[in-house]
């Protein structure tokens, strides 16, 4: 039979149960689009650009749990608009099919439209990327590229798929159906053994748990009862473990954590360490002292010993290793309950929060008391959706997410304007759950127009803004050494205004008092399939403990001289203002 390739694109794509694509359409993938609107399992979404795209397609992937995010972008400008949100999946272990239309490859011509080598442009940012040349190759590409995308350590892959192969047909046999992936298989029975002899060993043992633990909460919260150890989060993967636990620390454990985790993790002298890659962000920039008895999983064999050596490094699947670990411990038995533990978790939190308390915000909105009023309404099972700044660390140490919760943040890759596209993402994968996004006003002016997306859609996200009218995590990074915040103050921008012309609902919240009242309207609006814009005159005064700790611990791995030089500067700047 004969079949065009974006029959067979869409086809493939039905197989796989992709349900949403995301981009806009082109004279590359116009024929990829028409076949698309023909689909009854796949919607296409038009943005209003491809990175707001790409970070919908990410949202996606995070929230759903049973599809992936897809792009249908042109080639070259749609690529290298989409870039930021593709760099982001790479970095941060979330997959993602590309599909882009290519140029023709019948014709002989050169300097045709958009005419780029895009599998030079993915090789970076990418697992893999194909470009198909025969029809018969469409369906089983795109099901490699699926495998690729979501195996080992996930990420984005990309399919080209040239425009003239999708607009004339070609001869096809006898179409492929896809086949699941076997489940993983739980790692030896010997490795499994030295990771609870070295466990069980020692006096104090930690779990520090990332991303790539997701699937195992119920494993990770068996085994830290067991052990009774404390449990420390990366950013990305502070919904892996539940914030309300008694065991629960915090985010990172190094000088720029928060006191509880600060003083749970002081003394441990082994560390079971899950699906992470001890990155630069959570180890508050590496400041982290971990211990010798490091027990380290990870599917990616690849980050073993990069910044901490492990004892015992198993490369798996978080939840069959996990479960086997726990079987393992279980039958050595548990450890007797340590009361004092978690009652000085209990205690640092709970001063912690007290001191953020006694903060005067001066009229403005206090960042814990917005936190505690927003998790006393939202429900447990809400999806959180941060972007890249202040705002970041205030959640992670001020807003505790609960069993059933998803937590939406960039990390490695670290990206400007995540949150406004994403939270659009999350909510179309799960549109009964609540969605809301907390964002810095640098961030949201980067991508507020794709709220023109979630409108058109009827998505009733709510974006509550942090308007504070700076970049405030590099302007408080720059006022200590420098005492000046060159560009980092912003013009701007009009909440309100941004709310009319994307056909948002605007709530203001200008202080205190308007918390409660300004998170229960945005909720009941949202409720109704509208999208809301609450503006949040947040407080910045204070510093997390994260900008204070990192700022000290950066500064001290600094050559003497030029901790002389930076100190000096700093001390000459405020004398003289």
């Amino acid at each position: 039979m004969k079949k065009t390739a974006a029959w067979l694109a869409v086809y493939a794509m039905e197989q796989l149960g992709i349900k949403f694509t995301f981009g806009i359409p082109g004279v590359h993938n116009t024929e990829l689009y028409d076949e698309l609107n023909n689909s009854q399992s796949v919607t296409p979404v038009l943005v209003t650009h491809e990175g707001g795209a790409a970070f919908m397609a990410d949202g996606v992937s995070r929230a759903a749990g049973d599809t992936i995010g897809a792009l249908a972008i042109v080639p070259a400008a749609g690529f290298t608009h989409a870039a930021s949100g593709i760099g982001e999946a790479f970095l941060d272990g979330i997959p993602m099919l590309i599909f882009s239309g290519g140029i023709r490859t019948d014709t002989g011509k050169r300097y045709q439209l958009h005419e780029i080598d895009q599998m030079e442009l993915a090789k970076p940012l990418t697992k893999a990327a194909f470009r198909v040349l025969r029809h018969e190759d469409v369906v089983p590409t795109i099901f490699e590229a699926y495998r690729i995308a979501t195996g080992g350590e996930p990420g984005p892959v990309l399919i080209e798929i040239p425009v003239n192969l999708q607009l004339f047909p070609g001869e096809v046999g006898e179409l492929p159906r896809w086949q699941a992936q076997p489940v993983q298989q739980a790692p030896e029975r010997a490795v499994i053994r030295r990771a609870a002899d070295m466990l069980l060993g020692a006096q104090k043992t930690g779990l520090f748990v990332g991303w790539g633990a997701r699937a195992a909460t119920d494993e990770l919260v068996a085994i830290a009862e067991l052990l009774q150890a404390p449990v420390s989060t990366t950013l990305q993967g502070l919904s892996t473990f539940p914030g309300d636990h008694p065991l629960h620390a915090g985010f990172g454990f190094s000088p720029s954590a928060v006191p509880a985790a600060r003083n749970a993790f002081k003394d441990c002298d082994a560390m079971l360490a899950v699906g992470t890659h001890f990155g630069e962000i959570p180890t508050g920039s590496f400041s982290a002292v971990v211990p010798r008895n490091l027990v380290h999983v990870d599917i990616n064999p690849d980050v073993f010993d990069a910044n901490y050596p492990g004892a015992v490094n198993i490369a798996g699947d978080a939840k069959a290793t996990l479960a086997a670990l726990l079987a393992e411990l279980k039958a050595r038995g548990p450890r007797a309950a340590n009361t004092e533990l978690r009652a000085q978790i209990a205690r640092d939190k709970r001063a912690y929060r007290e001191e953020w308390y006694a903060h005067d915000s001066k009229g403005r909105v206090n960042p814990a008391r917005f936190f505690d009023e927003l998790r006393r309404q939202m429900p447990d099972d809400a999806v959180t959706v941060l972007d890249d700044g202040n705002h970041t660390f205030l959640t992670a140490e001020l807003f505790p997410i609960h069993p059933g919760g998803r937590l939406l943040t960039p990390t490695d890759f670290n990206a400007m304007g995540y949150a406004v596209p994403a939270a659009i993402g999350a909510k179309l994968a799960q549109p009964d759950m609540e969605v809301f996004a907390i964002v810095g006003d640098g961030c949201f002016m980067m991508t507020c127009m794709e709220i023109v997306t979630a409108a058109a859609n009827r998505l009733g996200v709510i974006y509550f803004v942090f308007h504070d009218g700076e970049l405030s995590q590099i302007a408080q990074a720059q006022q200590i050494p420098y005492n000046r915040k060159p560009c980092t103050v912003l013009a701007g921008p009009n909440i309100e205004g941004i709310a009319l012309a994307t056909g948002a609902a605007y709530v203001a919240m200008p202080d205190e008092k308007a918390i409660a009242g300004a998170i229960s309207e945005a909720r009941r609006i949202a409720a109704g399939g509208r999208p809301v814009i609450v503006d949040v005159a947040i407080d910045y005064s204070k510093r997390t403990a994260f900008t204070s700790g990192t700022a000290k611990s950066t500064f001290k791995r600094f050559p003497l001289s030029q901790r002389v030089r930076f100190a000096g500067r700093a001390l000459m700047r405020k004398v003289t203002g």
